[in-house]
């Protein structure tokens, strides 16, 4: 492992350690059919937002750096995280009604819309072109998070300007959610009944908890702003994909619960480690995430495991988690 590898991980331990318990503010209002703020509210602050964006494009789209385990790296255009200060500059523009900021966050929107992958069967995609080594990705991948990304700002910007080729392709980014990955979807296990939305479509699944609900996240965007009258086929279509995900997330919360701690996925890749636990920010993460679906769905288990795992946040339990990371990370040949 190289020196700058060491310090990379060394600073993010350290950053992971001494993070604020509030990981983001949650937003208010998340059920109407006006989508205003998002269900997290994100600032334009690279340094809270996601330190891997670091430059603009001439159009005002961020660029990552690519993470430390790849091997070439450079900018590139990730969806997730564009979409991410999309929903940032459209928060600004809900405080200040400044110009600038609809027109930049028009200009995203206008980002998605341009550079959708345009498919017969799987409707529209967007692929991130930088490798995942943890996940054996090598090509272009999609992913469910990245989808959910554009639909919520695909359909703020048609809310905004009732320009409906917005919508139109909002409704397109939905039909890789009905494809198993297996197909050329975004979806793991759809074929056993508990469909899981992948963040990292890999050559099988990799079950990353965070991006499943935040997949959500954007499926329900569409289920309560896009009406059976506005596009009942498309409503319909979201209403079951959010359901069944809901459905699944409950299902499968139990083997995410270590006892003590939380997996960061369930991914079961051979050269995999057997467990890998989530860092304490995605702990965090996670416990505020589950308490928002609690508020959208109603369904009191949400609560339960928010509360349990929140439990979860001590000392003696931070220093078990990273000795079992530690182990996890060093198979990965990440540390």
């Amino acid at each position: 492992m190289t020196l700058k590898k060491k310090w990379f991980m060394l600073k993010k331990l350290g950053n992971d350690i001494f993070r604020s318990q509030e990981i983001y503010e949650v937003g208010c209002d998340l059920t109407s059919e006006k989508l205003g703020n998002y269900y997290f509210i994100f600032e334009e602050d690279f340094k809270k937002l996601n330190k891997l964006l670091t430059k603009f494009d001439q159009d005002g789209i961020p660029l990552n750096t690519s993470y430390i385990d790849v091997e070439t790296p450079r900018l590139h255009y990730y969806p997730i995280s564009i979409g991410q200060y999309g929903l940032a500059v459209f928060h600004s523009f809900l405080k200040t009604g400044q110009a600038d900021k609809r027109a930049h966050f028009l200009r995203i929107a206008d980002w998605f819309a341009k550079n959708a992958v345009l498919d017969e069967k799987l409707g529209a995609y967007w692929l991130t072109d930088v490798p995942k080594p943890e996940y054996q990705i090598e090509k272009p991948w999609k992913s469910a998070f990245a989808q959910s990304r554009a639909i919520s700002v695909l359909l703020r910007a048609w809310q905004l300007t009732g320009n409906s080729l917005y919508l139109e392709m909002a409704a397109k980014a939905l039909q890789p959610f009905q494809f198993d990955i297996t197909e050329g979807g975004v979806t793991a296990n759809l074929k056993i009944g508990w469909p899981f939305y992948e963040e990292y479509v890999a050559t099988e699944p990799t079950m990353v908890l965070d991006g499943h609900i935040f997949s959500l996240f954007g499926i329900f965007d569409f289920v309560r702003s896009v009406t059976q009258e506005s596009n009942r086929k498309a409503h319909e279509s979201a209403q079951k994909l959010f359901e069944e995900g809901v459905e699944s997330l409950l299902n499968w919360l139990p083997e995410y619960d270590m006892g003590f701690w939380v997996r960061f996925n369930f991914c079961q890749m051979k050269h995999y480690p057997r467990v890998d636990p989530c860092t304490i920010g995605y702990l965090r993460l996670i416990v505020a995430q589950l308490k928002i679906l609690y508020h959208i769905t109603g369904r009191a288990n949400f609560l339960v495991y928010s509360e349990k795992f929140s439990k979860y946040d001590r000392l003696v339990n931070i220093l078990r988690m990273y000795l079992i990371k530690h182990k996890a990370l060093k198979k990965l040949n990440r540390i």
